[in-house]
């Protein structure tokens, strides 16, 4: 499949699951998709009064996020999935979210006009993860953080075959139960089975421009939040941290 048919199959596939969107999120983590929301958000250390971009922003729960956390901050909020922007416009009302339908890897967005810019399980679903980051570099201010949070690919342990039972039986059970989308729900063990790993992803980062990139796993190994700064090419930049 190429990757204009695969972006535009994706793009049916989360317009079709939408409306049960946030509840699957919540019952195939166990409520802990809130938690690492928080943190990704926390860990954005945006400045009161600052513009943030929420990229991949789906129904919204990243910005609604950032703004009970922070002072001040609006937000522009872009998905490409016009039935996800419909949702998230209905439940998250105001003027501190802007929405936008746009694929990640063009925004039309001006250079450096975003203090902090954050994704929520966004990078395992896009043809050129490289791309988007660079995309996201141009559009960040310089000092500005970026925060990804993404599942990622599984590695070993005595906990990989009770992960794997849970990605490959569980979440297609509740996608089918819940959503009446099974096959929707098994993209999403195969997407994150074919996903970089974490540390992968922070050599990608790095590569696009960022510096001071870390990140951290959750949920067993399973989640990763990868953070970075946009600064000065001669910047040294740590090691991923574990």
């Amino acid at each position: 499949m190429d990757s204009d048919r695969r972006h535009s199959g994706t793009r049916v596939m989360f317009g079709r699951i939408a409306r049960r969107y946030n509840l699957l999120n919540r019952l195939m983590t166990f409520g802990q998709d809130r938690v690492w929301r928080r943190e990704a958000v926390r860990r954005l250390r945006v400045p009161p009064d600052a513009r943030l971009l929420d990229v991949g922003a789906g129904t919204g729960d990243l910005s609604a996020e950032a703004l009970r956390h922070t002072k001040g901050t609006r937000v522009v909020a872009v998905d490409f999935s016009p039935e996800m922007i419909t949702i998230g416009q209905r439940r998250l009302k105001g003027g501190r979210i802007q929405w936008l339908a746009a694929d990640a890897s063009h925004l039309p967005l001006r250079d450096a006009s975003f203090e902090g810019v954050i994704s929520g399980f966004l990078l395992r679903n896009v043809a050129d993860v490289d791309r988007v980051l660079r995309e996201q570099h141009r559009l960040l201010a310089p000092g500005g953080r970026v925060v990804c949070l993404d599942t990622t690919a599984p590695g070993g342990g005595l906990l990989a075959p009770l992960l794997r039972f849970h990605r490959r039986k569980i979440i297609p059970l509740l996608g089918l139960t819940i959503a009446r989308d099974e096959p929707a729900y098994h993209y999403l063990a195969d997407s994150t089975e074919a996903f970089l790993t974490g540390e992968a992803l922070a050599d990608l980062m790095m590569a696009a421009g960022f510096r001071h990139v870390g990140f951290a796993r959750r949920a067993l190994g399973s989640v990763a939040i990868h953070w970075g700064t946009k600064g000065p090419v001669n910047e040294a930049t740590p090691n991923p941290s574990p």
